[in-house]
């Protein structure tokens, strides 16, 4: 019934259909929520990653909104430019988003990112985290957990993934949330919220992704659920220097509840040759962050 409920709301489809996207895409699937909440009105800026690719070529985009492919290290300085312009023209109602991978997020990317936000830039900036370079091949990137496989880790990752929400938080910016399209109503309900809030906003998405995970393309939605139930990934907002962690992660700082992160990694072809004492060292960091956001929860820690 939510699930009707919210295509009620949002009928209009802004993200169109035969697209080049991988089938079972978590990317694609996250920004058709995405475009739900913000409406025509918007102007996406995509440095180099996936999303360059499957859009399409003009006249035939996928994108129902100007959607403009940039460098890999301008995301945050282009989009910067676009609200900049806008704001001369007095175009209050266009939504500027920058819609970027985790590559040119937390790694080429984050000096633009950094720089917008401490100009306190008004705009969305979303780093869909499919958690490597999978447009070029699968290549680690900071934000690859510990112990995943990809081409230039082939005996797995051996450092724990970059918390670039958290880094943003640490801009005191006034917005940042994280989500999944496996919960897309709590997606449609972040983009929305944050479309309406002045300054710049940072919403980092899971979006899982068959061929890089290796996972069957009809799992898409149940890997985004159970990296949740697990507590490898944790839903929350930060609005105005408050932490609140979502609902469907908030019954999991009781560790009892968790689901344990073998039914999540044994889905993933990725993590196939993780050896015991590698689980044991990446539930040690997820247990880390686990502590810490309890202590934000409470209002006993800071950014």
């Amino acid at each position: 019934m939510a699930y009707k409920a919210l295509y009620t709301e949002a009928p209009q489809e802004l993200w169109l259909p035969g697209n080049s996207a991988c089938q079972g895409c978590g990317s694609t699937l996250a920004l058709r929520w995405v475009l739900k909440a913000l409406g025509k009105k918007t102007v996406i800026v995509a440095p180099a990653s996936c999303a360059n690719v499957y859009v399409g070529w003009w006249p035939r985009s996928s994108a129902g909104v100007p959607y403009f492919d940039m460098a890999f290290a301008a995301g945050g300085s282009a989009a910067s430019g676009i609200a900049a312009a806008l704001d001369y023209l007095n175009r209050k109602d266009i939504t500027v988003v920058t819609w970027a991978g985790d590559g040119g997020t937390s790694d080429i990317g984050i000096q633009a990112l950094s720089g917008a936000a401490e100009r306190g830039t008004n705009f969305i900036y979303i780093c869909y985290d499919n958690e490597a370079y999978m447009n070029t091949g699968t290549q680690r990137s900071s934000s690859t957990p510990f112990g995943a496989w990809t081409t230039t880790t082939p005996f797995g990752k051996k450092q724990q993934k970059k918390n670039v929400p958290m880094i943003m938080a640490a801009h005191d910016i006034p917005y940042v949330a994280t989500a999944t399209p496996s919960y897309a109503k709590d997606l449609y309900e972040k983009v929305k919220k944050a479309k309406d809030i002045e300054g710049t906003k940072y919403i980092h998405i899971l979006a899982p992704c068959p061929p890089g995970w290796r996972f069957d393309t009809e799992s898409t939605v149940e890997i985004g659920k159970l990296a949740v139930e697990t507590g490898m990934w944790v839903l929350y907002e930060i609005e105005n220097g408050d932490f609140k962690l979502s609902s469907s992660s908030k019954r999991l700082l009781d560790p009892s509840k968790r689901k344990p992160i073998q039914e999540y990694i044994r889905l993933q072809g990725r993590f196939k040759d993780v050896k015991d004492e590698e689980i044991q060292e990446l539930q040690r960091g997820i247990d880390k962050q686990w502590e810490k956001y309890k202590k934000l929860e409470e209002g006993c820690a800071t950014f």
